[in-house]
């Protein structure tokens, strides 16, 4: 049972970035689809692979081709139901929808965490070489899986289940509702042993993961709790929880640089966010091992009034997604 510690809360406003972040390139996907909520880079440097709208993973080749199909998550894809569809779609049970993508770089396998299929491995050459590691049907219902990250050392994958109460089609509804959903969960998924452990329960939304550089703990955010909890994985303190960081905006993914520091997607609001009038002000904000705010980066002109996703620092390159844009950016701060 994972117990929860007494923590210090640090808070920050996000209405006033430190720097703005110039966009150096748009990535657009094919027509029509939309939605790179999470990118990932292969262990030869090549990418970024992105999620999509109809349930493929796709891997950017260069300017002149663009993004290529390179996998999908269910063995026998009806294409003609499910290849181009733009948006939330109920359809998307039977075709899939990654969210959280991760390689594994010692064996080149990928990892999703698909809203609608659970925890799946992709192999290493793509297409439907899928195995589905936690399905609905297993226990503790994988209803709605979200963010992941591999640990590069163990290749142990951490992933979230967003909710087991709703479904992705239902994001919208549950985030303008202010739904106190808080079904959520953080696992970890061995596959040495191939078990599946749940290290936190109860969570509002958990969105994003990422394991610390060496393994000592993982962070969850919790996307309707604005807030951000550190699990000790080692240690004296192994097998116990605190909040990391309290936010003034809703955190989405999390991602790792190799500086062991983390780049967190937050998106703050301009009125309420229940109403339609609200505009969104998605950041990027980087933060050290223990929660200490090193940059607030705006994200503006990247997605305007769009909600950022993910914020990856790659061979000193940041890269951004989007649940809803049709492109992933390149931008620097």
């Amino acid at each position: 049972m994972v117990m929860v510690v007494t923590a210090i809360i640090a808070m920050f406003l996000l209405c006033s970035p430190s720097s703005v972040a110039i966009l150096l390139n748009k990535l657009p996907l094919p027509a029509p689809l939309t939605g790179p909520e999470s990118l990932a880079f292969d262990r030869n440097g090549g990418g970024p692979y992105v999620t999509s709208s109809d349930g493929r993973i796709f891997k950017y080749v260069g300017p002149n081709e663009g993004f290529r199909e390179y996998a999908y998550t269910t063995p026998n894809r009806n294409r003609t139901i499910c290849d181009g569809l733009a948006d939330f779609s109920v359809v998307q049970a039977i075709c899939g929808r990654s969210l959280g993508l991760g390689f594994n770089h010692q064996t080149g396998d990928l990892y999703a965490a698909d809203a609608y299929l659970g925890l799946v491995k992709i192999g290493p050459n793509g297409g439907g070489n899928v195995t589905q590691l936690s399905a609905p049907a297993q226990g503790n219902s994988t209803r709605f899986a979200d963010g992941l990250d591999v640990d590069p050392d163990t290749g142990i994958v951490y992933y979230t289940i967003a909710s087991t109460n709703y479904q992705l089609k239902d994001f919208q509804t549950v985030v303008s509702s202010g739904s106190g959903d808080s079904s959520g969960s953080l696992l970890r998924y061995d596959p040495s042993t191939n078990q599946t452990t749940v290290l936190l329960s109860n969570l509002t939304i958990p969105s994003g993961v990422a394991v610390s550089a060496n393994g000592s703990f993982v962070l969850v955010s919790e996307y309707l709790a604005n807030r951000i909890q550190r699990v000790w994985l080692k240690g004296p303190r192994a097998n116990s929880s605190e909040i990391f960081l309290q936010l003034a905006g809703r955190p989405d993914n999390i991602k790792r640089n190799s500086r062991g520091q983390f780049w967190i997607s937050v998106n703050s609001f301009l009125g309420s966010p229940r109403s339609p009038g609200c505009s969104t002000l998605p950041s990027g904000v980087r933060v050290t091992e223990n929660g200490f705010i090193l940059q607030i980066v705006s994200l503006a002109e990247e997605y305007g009034a769009e909600a950022a996703s993910e914020v990856q620092e790659y061979n000193g390159t940041l890269y951004g997604g989007s649940l809803l844009a049709s492109y992933a950016t390149i931008f620097t701060p």
